[in-house]
């Protein structure tokens, strides 16, 4: 594992400083790894090698870089017990929960954007001009900590496909996932300069690769003022932004809905990955003549979760990713309690049996009022806040009042009117009747929670320019 170097211009090259970060795993607080922090100069030569390999790249056929993505991705699949390692002492997700949460998914997207590229090159003739679509450039891409791989590949594989070159740097909590795939991108030849990692601190290398004359776009994840401040720094260069950002989702349980289907959906949703979900559906808007039998099953569905050792396959919620994290949502839950919301289950004590780590209980309020704090900040762990609503009008507008628009959710009594409902939700993506996420949909937010998309043909979209090529009459 070389987490003491970086990966530029096709080879593994040794940092300009010797400062270290070190890569703790958040279960039992111990060293997993020693992470080199990339300098201003690290970005300058990471940012050189993706403007050399460009014009090369760019001019490949879209066959072509389809067939290096396939390779990519069967490198992907024969590795997928190190990507498993990688996330456990990382993130501490649970061992069993690890593949089909935070690996598979990736492996999947690189097949579907290396389909899509295999159709890459054709123009559309339209009425006297050709409309072409062309790789926009370098591209710095900046991933969070709580999907690494996923997020990661979300924004690689489309690069690749397009015919971009690129600097990629993971958080600095969770790099080991990105430095296995630059020893897969490594392995399959992939032309030096295409695809560049540097890790290190987020705040002192993220304005310089966003800031670089020699980027042509950023594509970021992570919080809202992060974002800011990308956009910021990316401004004065004219570059493309590509954004995710934070999320309170609303889930909208509507009347006739099976309630019980619906609780247990949203409580799982909100529990998965420990909380650490940009879209998870954190308030729970139910009609208030339902309200007690929805706090009563959704107080019976926590409860089945079980927080533990990431390696138990009793476990269903691992540690968050952090004491840093834990701190923050642990504040939060105080938050709540302060503010007179009801907690029916969890709080702000380490779990039965766990003493050290960053465990925290699953965790649900009743009784939350939508000027409360914990109503209206995204708190990013394992805590439901469970709203009455007294018309559907009311929880629309409960549902779009904040400044956050990732994500939403609504299950009511058929997929019809779940469909009328989701056309009134201010929010990028609205998940019907128990649906879950698709990598062909695109996703991103609206408002405060971002701009551009992720993820489907929009996705791609993101890293191409369109020239119209203008025919004589």
């Amino acid at each position: 594992m070389k987490a003491n170097k970086f990966y530029i211009d096709g080879t593994w090259t040794a940092p300009s400083s010797n400062k270290t970060m070190p890569v703790i795993n958040p279960a039992n607080l111990e060293t997993h790894a020693l992470m080199a922090c990339a300098t201003e100069t690290d970005v300058n030569d990471a940012a050189a090698a993706a403007h050399g390999a460009f014009p090369g790249w760019a001019n490949t056929s879209g066959m072509e870089r389809s067939d290096f993505m396939l390779e990519i991705a069967d490198k992907m699949e024969s590795r997928k017990e190190d990507f498993v390692e990688a996330h456990v002492q990382t993130m501490g997700i649970p061992r069993h929960l690890a593949y089909e949460v935070q690996i598979e998914g990736p492996i999947e997207a690189v097949r579907y954007y290396a389909d899509l590229a295999r159709n890459i090159d054709s123009e559309q003739d339209e009425d006297g001009f050709l409309l072409a679509r062309e790789p926009i450039g370098v591209c710095a891409l900046i991933n969070p900590w709580n999907y690494p791989l996923l997020q990661m590949v979300g924004k690689v594989a489309p690069a690749l496909a397009a015919g971009c070159t690129m600097i990629v740097k993971p958080a600095e909590q969770t790099p080991i996932q990105d430095i296995i795939m630059a020893e897969i991108v490594d392995s399959v030849g992939l032309p030096g300069g295409v695809f560049n990692l540097l890790t290190g601190v987020g705040s002192e290398i993220g304005p310089k690769m966003s800031s670089h004359p020699l980027v042509h776009m950023v594509s970021f994840t992570g919080s809202t003022s992060s974002g800011v401040s990308v956009a910021m720094n990316a401004a004065p260069t004219i570059k493309r932004v590509c954004q995710e950002m934070g999320g309170k989702s609303a889930f909208i349980i509507g009347e006739g809905a099976d309630l019980h289907a619906a609780i247990k959906y949203g409580v799982d949703n909100v529990m998965l990955n420990t909380g650490q979900t940009c879209d998870a559906l954190t308030r729970m808007l139910v009609p208030r003549s339902q309200y007690q039998e929805a706090i009563d099953i959704a107080t019976r569905c926590a409860n089945e979760h079980v927080v533990g050792d990431p390696n138990s396959k009793e476990t269903t919620v691992g540690p968050l990713a952090s004491m840093i994290q834990r701190e923050r949502v642990v504040d939060y839950i105080q938050k709540g309690i302060d503010s007179g919301a009801k907690l029916l289950i969890g709080g702000n004590e380490f779990p039965r049996g766990l003493s050290t780590g960053a465990y925290i209980s699953p965790t649900v309020f009743a009784d939350v009022d939508r000027e409360m704090v914990i109503a209206k900040e995204e708190i990013f762990g394992p805590v439901l806040c469970m709203i009455a609503y007294d018309s559907i009008d009311e929880a629309i507008e409960i549902a779009n009042e904040l400044e956050y628009g990732l994500s939403s959710a609504v299950w009511a009594e058929n997929t019809e009117e779940a469909i009328k409902i989701a056309h009134r939700l201010r929010a990028g993506q609205c998940f019907i009747q128990g649906s879950y996420f698709r990598l062909n949909a695109p996703f991103g937010g609206y408002k405060g929670s971002g701009n551009g998309r992720e993820w489907g043909e929009a996705g791609l979209s993101e890293y191409q320019e369109l020239k119209a090529i203008v025919l004589p009459d």
